[in-house]
């Protein structure tokens, strides 16, 4: 789901914005995006209501990333007992003109995958921007 749409309360928005800080502190060209899916039927079909995601655009395509866009999930599960979100992990994507170029999955084995890979430099970023994302949403309160 959008992160606009998730950030409905002050401890859920201030993680939203800690994320994108983070993202940006590794990588200062990168724009952040709070809308990354378009609001039609079809799209809100396929979305996880209970993620958070949010975009990030480069100016152009970026041969260190091997993409011009990334696009970060933090997925939750709504646990059915307590109706509380739990962390799952966290899915990156980086695009090019032709789609997903690589995925790097904290809820897999935390490599970087794909067609076209991202210098080993950019990958180890990512895993660590991905650690601290991990620590700040299981260290706080599980709210969302």
């Amino acid at each position: 789901m959008n992160a606009s749409e998730k950030a409905n309360g002050l401890e859920t928005t201030t993680k939203i914005a800690t994320v994108v800080n983070l993202f940006k502190s590794l990588f200062p060209d990168a724009k952040a995006d709070l809308k990354p899916w378009n609001n039609d039927p079809e799209t809100r079909s396929m979305v996880d209501p209970h993620s958070i995601d949010i975009g990030f655009h480069f100016p152009g395509w970026n041969r260190r990333f091997q993409s011009r866009s990334i696009l970060v999930q933090i997925r939750f599960h709504k646990d059915p007992v307590d109706k509380t979100l739990k962390w799952i992990g966290m899915e990156t994507y980086g695009f090019n003109h032709q789609g997903e170029a690589w995925r790097l999955s904290t809820i897999d084995s935390w490599d970087v995958v794909g067609t076209h890979l991202p210098a080993s430099d950019v990958g180890d970023n990512l895993k660590n921007f991905s650690r601290q994302v991990f620590e700040m949403f299981t260290s706080t309160s599980k709210s969302v």
